[in-house]
């Protein structure tokens, strides 16, 4: 699947909202963190990943594009909120304390784990599973690990086993 072109404007809201959080961010905890490096290739229903080791943030261009000013608002601060936890704190839980203090606190955005964005665009292939309340759709990646043997899926609203459909 080719990876859509991201309009020159779309791309300037999004580096002028980095950049905004950032300086907020180094204001607030006297520091001076580097501004990193964005990259729109980010697949399938993440909207979007920090690479820690790497300053980068990888952005969903499909999701952008659908969810732009959501997107602008919520992802790219989550995804830097992750960059500034590491480089200040180390190693820690994804979205631990620190994590939740650094959206609220520091960079003033509401810390939500999950982005709530209509994912039908960019959902793949999936799997029909059924539990006893209802019938649940898994990912490629989730029904070959099933049918490998290596995992099992529980729905979480009534705890049952999920099993393939016929």
């Amino acid at each position: 699947m080719k990876t859509p072109r991201i309009p020159i404007a779309i791309q300037q809201a999004v580096m002028r909202s980095l950049r905004e959080h950032l300086a907020n961010a180094n204001r607030k905890l006297e520091r001076r963190y580097a501004e990193p490096t964005l990259v729109y290739q980010q697949r399938g229903t993440s909207a979007g990943t920090a690479w820690l080791e790497k300053n980068e943030i990888r952005l969903n261009p499909v999701l952008l594009l659908e969810n732009q000013r959501e997107f602008i608002d919520e992802v790219v601060p989550h995804e830097l909120a992750h960059l500034l936890v590491w480089q200040h704190f180390g190693r820690v839980a994804p979205h631990g304390k620190e994590w939740k203090w650094m959206m609220e606190s520091v960079l003033g955005v509401p810390a939500r784990r999950t982005h709530r964005f209509e994912l039908a665009s960019v959902r793949q292939n999936t799997f029909p599973y059924r539990c006893r309340c209802q019938q649940h759709q898994l990912t490629v990646r989730r029904h070959n690990r099933v049918v490998r043997g290596e995992a099992t899926y529980r729905c979480v609203r009534c705890g049952d086993l999920l099993v393939a459909e016929k």
